[in-house]
């Protein structure tokens, strides 16, 4: 089954970049400089993910992934940015994003959330109740559900997101939603100094 991604940056060196990564991996590539230009090029060509520059002049990339959750709720979106700062991580988070990868762009680590994105995007596809309760994302709650049942011991929310294309706020916010359900242990480990350290264990 072929995959489509679609490259949305008015950079032409990093579309440059980020194509010969994709094509690396056999798929095919779209190409966007705009975002209103990534919009319709997405209505006309449905693709299979998106990788999406932050800052671009007109639409940014807030509008745009607003503007393409008006067209498709699932599909994988992944930011790229070199702004670290939580409170973009919400702004994006909130807009309808699903990851972020840290420029400048080192391809093995966008390959594997690629990789990972794209399989998620597959589970939940065609699939109407992708939102559940307070706006928890059905595949996302699984996916960190189904890394919490093949671990032996209990983890931090850091050692959690490394492993997991989901940023450090979202799984806070996921592990506190099955904690109020009831399916998440907190334990908290103290150690010689500082605030004790928070791990969770699925129930």
């Amino acid at each position: 089954m072929s995959t489509t991604i679609l490259i949305v940056d008015d950079n032409e060196a990093i579309r440059f970049t980020l194509k010969e990564i994709c094509k690396f991996a056999e798929w095919k590539v779209l190409e966007a400089a705009t975002g209103k230009q990534a919009a319709e090029l997405f209505a006309k060509m449905d693709p299979d993910l998106v990788l999406l520059d932050y800052h671009m002049p007109d639409w940014d990339g807030v509008k745009t992934t607003k503007e393409i959750r008006k067209l498709n709720q699932t599909v994988p979106i992944i930011i790229l940015t070199v702004d670290e700062r939580q409170e973009i991580a919400n702004t994006f988070l909130n807009a309808g994003a699903t990851d972020f990868a840290l420029k400048p762009i080192k391809a093995p680590d966008l390959l594997s959330r690629i990789r990972i994105n794209l399989k998620i995007g597959r589970l939940i596809g065609g699939k109407d109740n992708v939102f559940v309760d307070k706006g928890i994302n059905q595949a996302t709650l699984m996916s960190i559900k189904n890394y919490l049942f093949q671990q032996e011991r209990p983890l931090t929310i850091n050692q959690i997101q490394n492993e997991l294309p989901v940023a450090y706020q979202t799984v806070h916010r996921y592990l506190n939603y099955l904690e109020g359900k009831g399916e998440v242990e907190v334990i908290s480990q103290y150690g010689k100094k500082g605030r004790p350290k928070n791990t969770y264990k699925l129930i």
